[in-house]
């Protein structure tokens, strides 16, 4: 058993950290890479460059797991919708041609992907891995709809969703569950030995969509990844009932946002909770650091824990911070 999978199996004074973003923007060694690696996309599907950048943060910290260095919209793009990312902007995506999606099928999508499944089975040989988990990742079936219609992030919920065609967005619905599936079970199939599933925007959705685009979607992609003996990491950040989700979806951990009180939180939830500080933090000093570090570290300190951010580590985060970090949450007691 690894560090994590005992933190997630409710084994107690185990302090287990990694970090959602901890391979990328923020170390000067990814960020010379990608100064060569202009598209995104390309960088994503070259599996000696994503399997190197998926173990940068191994070298520098104890972290107790590598995330292979991938995107959710990998899946959008192998349906055939165009994506690329711009500078200082983000993802656009093209236009659905559903019919065509309709005529893609496994093989075609595990071909399209497959620099994706190489490079898990290339870093899960690394020494790096030795003794440590390699956590594989899919976005939420709401996120990846969002962004499939939208064709932007909609971070300034200035989403423009055409909601009215409710059998267009059941049918596509269907669709990215079922690829999300046979991505997960690929990731599975060549290391992968966690699945995490990000649901970022589930903030945007009013609570009484949650179960239609949340709850249900969700629920079966958790019970595919437990039918494969894998743990599975739920984000549903920004929803505003937790407890509900955890009750509803059944992950086995659920990794909470920094908007959330996490000592309501650790009275509410019976499972193994993940997550929580606010990543704004690692940019600040490192007094103020250690107090918000240790308000979670004491409030979960008699629950299973995971300790991480409530999003991703930010670009401008110095990696000495990060390491301040990791050090105290392995040097508490």
């Amino acid at each position: 058993m690894t560090v994590l999978q005992d933190c997630i199996n409710k084994k107690l004074n185990i302090n287990c950290i990694w970090l959602m973003r901890q391979a990328g923007r923020y170390l000067p060694e990814f960020r010379e890479i990608r100064s060569k690696n202009q598209d995104f996309v390309k960088l994503c599907l070259n599996e000696n460059l994503s399997s190197e950048i998926t173990v940068q943060p191994l070298r520098r910290f104890d972290i107790d797991a590598a995330i292979i260095f991938s995107d959710i919209l990998l899946v959008p793009f192998a349906l055939g919708q165009p994506v690329k990312f711009k500078k200082d902007f983000g993802p656009l995506l093209g236009n659905i041609d559903f019919n065509k999606m309709l005529n893609i099928n496994e093989m075609h999508f595990t071909d399209k992907l497959k620099p994706v499944y190489n490079a898990i089975k290339k870093t899960r040989d690394k020494e790096e891995l030795k003794n440590k988990d390699l956590i594989g990742f899919v976005g939420g079936p709401w996120t990846i709809l969002i962004y499939m219609l939208n064709q932007k992030s909609p971070k300034n919920e200035d989403i423009e969703l055409n909601l009215k065609d409710k059998k267009f967005i059941e049918d596509l619905l269907k669709v990215i569950v079922r690829f999300l599936k046979i991505h997960i079970n690929n990731q599975i199939e060549n290391g992968a030995t966690i699945i995490q599933i990000f649901d970022s925007w589930a903030g945007l959705l009013n609570k009484k969509d949650y179960d239609k685009y949340i709850y249900s979607p969700t629920k079966d992609l958790v019970n595919f990844v437990k039918s494969k003996k894998t743990p599975v990491i739920c984000f549903p950040k920004g929803i505003n009932d937790y407890k509900s989700y955890v009750s509803l979806v059944k992950p086995d951990v659920i990794s909470i946002d920094y908007d959330v009180d996490p000592k309501k939180i650790s009275e509410s939830i019976d499972i193994t909770v993940q997550g929580g500080l606010n990543p704004n933090f690692l940019i600040g000093d490192k007094e103020e650091l250690k107090v918000n570090v240790k308000k979670y570290l004491d409030i979960f300190k008699d629950k299973p824990y995971i300790f991480n951010l409530g999003h991703g580590v930010l670009p401008n985060t110095d990696p000495g911070m990060v390491d301040y970090l990791v050090k105290f949450v392995k040097n508490y007691s």
